[in-house]
């Protein structure tokens, strides 16, 4: 068996842009919207959706991964596969676990975020921050639990972000075990679809996902989570907005 797909989801138009892992016993798996266009590596499998939304195409990824494990990427990840082999090597030793979520830094190879010093159980209020290309997961239980990215949310539709926090807040909900592990495995540039703050689209979409995570709870956690991030959100007149979903 394959022991991991690295599963791209892709403008069809940007597949140009892609870096190729080297490791040959790795299945790439490629999956495009928006047009068709050729993938120049030999013996990768090519997926071509004529949908939008990246969370439909992360779920074709995880439809036709043949790997054990499957990591997520985008155009413009480029992946540590040092980082990566010690991501399996860590998941070989855990088999209860279902997911990971490790590191990334931007090109210059400072670490995107601030992330926690040593392995750490993931939860509802510690894995708000995850980006796609962090997330390894174990194909058999994600298949096995029934789990899907809510196409409603990420980048290509109107709730453009979250979509990797629902996944997440999914899968323990359902029973799944989910690690956070200090392991460098990918480097992504700075701007992302998560990185935006301040405007009423920003606001409105935050609001939505934890809408979706909390239900009847949403409120009071967008107001802790409001809190830490006041001067982002843009001051207590927006703050207020958010809390109540507007």
């Amino acid at each position: 068996m394959v022991k991991l797909t690295v599963g791209y989801s892709v403008l069809a138009e940007r597949v140009v842009n892609i870096t190729w892992p080297q490791n040959s016993a790795w299945e790439i798996l490629v999956i495009t919207q928006g047009g068709d266009s050729k993938v120049p590596i030999k013996g990768a499998k090519q997926i071509t959706l004529t949908s939008v939304g990246v969370a439909k195409s992360r779920n074709a990824a995880i439809d036709n991964a043949s790997g054990e494990y499957l990591v997520f990427a985008d155009d413009d990840i480029v992946f540590s596969e040092m980082g990566l082999e010690e991501a399996i090597s860590f998941l070989d030793k855990t088999p209860d676990i279902s997911l990971i979520l490790c590191r990334a830094t931007d090109t210059t190879g400072r670490l995107r975020k601030k992330y926690p010093s040593k392995v750490e159980k993931l939860g509802l209020f510690n894995s708000a921050k995850a980006a796609t290309y962090e997330m390894i997961v174990r194909v058999q239980d994600v298949k096995r639990l029934g789990l899907r990215f809510d196409e409603r949310f990420g980048a290509g539709v109107e709730n453009y972000l979250g979509d990797e926090y629902i996944f997440i807040a999914d899968l323990i909900r359902a029973g799944g075990k989910a690690m956070f592990l200090p392991t460098t495995i990918a480097s992504h540039p700075d701007v992302s679809s998560g990185s935006g703050w301040g405007t009423e689209r920003d606001r409105v979409a935050r609001a939505k996902v934890f809408s979706r995570v909390f239900g009847v709870f949403a409120p009071a956690v967008r107001l802790a989570f409001g809190l830490r991030r006041f001067e982002e959100i843009g001051g207590v007149g927006n703050l207020f907005r958010f809390v109540f979903g507007r």
